[in-house]
């Protein structure tokens, strides 16, 4: 077993693969009664992320990690989707009470009323879930106890003895060919002598086109690049300034994919709580709407087009061969 008291002591794969789980595993269990309470929205957005963390930091350090059955990826995954649900609502009620309520005219106003009353009882029924889930003997005390008993006790792979400065790029570059190399950046792209790029000036109509015919790709590239935000965010203070802005555009990239996919689920949404189609929407609500997608593309193409040249696909990758040493200390992301 490692002495975290002295993180400059940790060489190792397997030290700090010790050092993030355990870190995470920490980060999510101190919110756990306050999400029982449900007083607070923010200890549950801490907790959901405290897990995608942890999910991470099991997935990254896989191969040098020998976790219990009941402390698998998979646990961890089932969890966090669970706590996701209830948060999802959360996001969706801020968003109707903070964004669209505010720049609507009165008449529609009722018709955001009507569904925040349909999303509370759902929150309510979904609440329960997350209570049982959390309490008692679950699948949650199975996990937070195998995790207890493996920290007192860590077994490792056998690769977990190889020096962390020297298989970082091994465990990083394989997730960073996976997302560049991703379908979900040739969505709306125009193809001619000089390369390829992100097809310039779409109206409105042309870019909800777009989102029609391939928004299940951009909604996929979104959840890779959360996946690789969070496993870069691991291996921060290993490397340069430069990694630290490659991390901020996958992190940018999550966030602007994602406001396209948060008004694509909040329109879906609707129709469910109004028990109405997507053309039968309230007018100056369905605009809004339609206007949050158009302003996330226009950032999205800036993005789309610089990670579609070469140049930055390469620079990107020659970064994750040039770890600059071992950290100080523990990030704390």
């Amino acid at each position: 077993m490692m002495t975290l008291n002295n993180p400059k002591q940790a060489s190792t794969l397997g030290d700090w693969a010790y050092i993030a789980v355990e870190k995470h595993f920490n980060k999510t269990i101190k919110h756990e009664a306050e999400v029982l309470k449900d007083e607070d929205p923010e200890a549950l957005h801490q907790m959901r992320v405290g897990m995608r963390r942890l999910r991470t930091a099991v997935t990254g350090f896989a191969p040098a990690l020998d976790l219990p059955l009941a402390a698998q990826e998979k646990q961890i995954g089932r969890i966090a989707r669970i706590l996701g649900e209830l948060r999802d609502l959360d996001v969706l009620k801020e968003a109707l009470e903070n964004q669209y309520l505010p720049a609507l005219p009165k008449s529609e106003k009722k018709v955001i009323n009507t569904a925040l009353d349909y999303l509370e009882k759902k929150r309510i029924d979904t609440f329960k879930k997350v209570k049982k889930t959390l309490a008692g003997k679950s699948n949650y005390q199975k996990l937070t106890q195998a995790f207890h008993d493996w920290f007192k006790e860590p077994k490792y792979q056998v690769t977990a003895q190889l020096p962390i400065l020297e298989v970082l790029p091994d465990l990083l570059l394989p997730e960073i060919s996976n997302i560049l190399l991703h379908p979900g950046w040739l969505v709306g792209i125009e193809r001619d002598e000089n390369g390829i790029r992100p097809k310039a000036n779409l109206d409105h109509q042309a870019v909800e086109e777009q989102l029609h015919q391939q928004g299940e790709l951009l909604h996929d590239l979104r959840k890779q690049a959360k996946r690789v935000r969070y496993q870069m965010e691991l291996f921060i203070d290993f490397y340069s300034e430069t990694y630290d802005a490659y991390c901020k555009d996958v992190k940018k990239i999550q966030e602007v994919l994602g406001n396209i996919q948060d008004s694509v689920v909040l329109g879906e949404f609707l129709m469910e709580a109004l028990q109405t189609e997507k053309a039968k929407l309230p007018d100056n609500l369905s605009k809004e709407l339609a206007e949050t997608r158009y302003q996330a593309w226009q950032e999205w193409q800036v993005l789309q087009e610089k990670y579609l040249t070469f140049s930055v696909r390469q620079s990107f990758h020659l970064e994750l061969l040039q770890p600059t040493g071992l950290p100080v200390k523990v990030a704390e992301n």
